[in-house]
């Protein structure tokens, strides 16, 4: 492949394949954080929150399968790689997921409602990945590192794989792909989650997606000369760093997240067309679309706090096993909750 493509030009490549995937998965399969969320607590159905389970064990299995065959270093992942700070995943898990719920989508949610035609969506990634990449590197980037550095955490922190490996003595690798099975049984253990086939398929899917971001960049990263950073699907900062390409791409480099974020907007409008959904949608509520900015840049802020968003941390993060996904993605969920409650309910007392 590096014959023929430049390297950032291959994990763009590796990105928008796997991107492709993902925005198919929410077309056609509902893959939704957000959706998931509301079914479990306003539909009574925690079908697409299994979506997740079956995701998120596909994944362990497959990220620490490469790993037991030397496909890939976890010590060179994002995740692994770097201090990590509780706080942060509290406060950036919960900033996120009430903004998601205010902006009625995640940024990779987003991308998929834009590709279906969803103008209001356009407003959210603007505004998202201008928030992501103020908070990264621009005004807001002072106080994100006093208060939330990890820089004096010592050394690549392990996860909780290196951890139970240290305690049973059982190998790292086998120890995730024991703990990725375990997941992926647990969630398939729900009787109507077995005959929900199309769920269970387009969570494998999203898995699988997961699995070859981890295997293609490490993949470049080992036969390149540049240095490739080995990394996953997320939809916070590669939103902002999608602007920055497309309004410096003469003297700038396409990069893994920027493929990602092209790849789910073809695929969900792949998806759309499939379905026969896709149609052109605007706001006509300017209060709504205050509402949907205000959310987009409380995710921008939260996701670079807690180095990832729903995807990011809640399938990139966790399928490596970092102590951090669990609780930020616990964060997001009830953040969420209380954002979907003030939009639906109020904060009245219940009955």
């Amino acid at each position: 492949m590096l014959n023929y493509l430049t390297e950032p030009q291959a994990v763009a490549l590796i990105g928008g394949l796997g991107g492709l995937l993902l925005g198919l998965a929410a077309r056609i399969g509902r893959f939704c954080t957000l959706g998931a969320i509301e079914d479990i607590y306003y539909g009574n159905s925690s079908l697409r929150l299994r979506m997740w389970g079956v995701a998120i064990g596909v994944a362990v299995m497959g990220t620490f399968g490469l790993a037991a065959s030397g496909l890939l270093d976890l010590g060179q992942t994002l995740y692994l790689g770097r201090g990590w700070t509780p706080l942060a995943c509290v406060v950036g898990g919960l900033t996120f997921g009430y903004g998601m719920a205010l902006a009625g989508n995640c940024g990779y949610g987003a991308l998929a409602r834009l590709g279906g035609g969803d103008l209001r969506s356009f407003v959210i990634v603007l505004v998202m990945g201008l928030a992501a990449y103020m908070t990264l590197g621009g005004p807001l980037s002072g106080l994100r590192l006093w208060l939330f550095d990890a820089a004096d955490t010592p050394g690549p922190m392990p996860g909780f794989a290196d951890a139970l490996s240290a305690l049973t003595g059982l190998p790292v690798h086998a120890t995730g792909m024991l703990i990725g099975a375990l997941i992926l049984l647990l969630t398939l253990l729900h009787r109507p989650m077995r005959r929900a086939y199309a769920h269970v398929f387009w969570g494998a899917v999203v898995g699988l997606a997961i699995v070859s971001g981890w295997a293609g960049t490490q993949w470049v990263a080992n036969v390149g000369f540049d240095a490739t950073p080995v990394v996953s699907h997320t939809f916070s900062a590669p939103l902002g760093e999608t602007m920055l390409y497309a309004m410096t791409s003469s003297g700038n480099t396409i990069s893994f997240g920027t493929g990602s974020v092209l790849g789910v907007l073809l695929g969900a409008f792949a998806g759309s067309l499939f379905k026969g959904h896709f149609r052109w949608e605007a706001c006509d509520d300017p209060r709504e679309l205050g509402r949907q900015i205000l959310g987009a840049a409380l995710m921008g802020f939260g996701a670079v706090i807690t180095v990832g968003c729903s995807v990011g941390q809640g399938l990139s993060a966790f399928s490596v096993l970092a102590y951090s996904a669990p609780l930020t993605l616990a964060c997001i969920m009830a953040g969420a909750a209380v954002g979907l409650r003030q939009l639906i309910l109020g904060f009245a007392p219940g009955v």
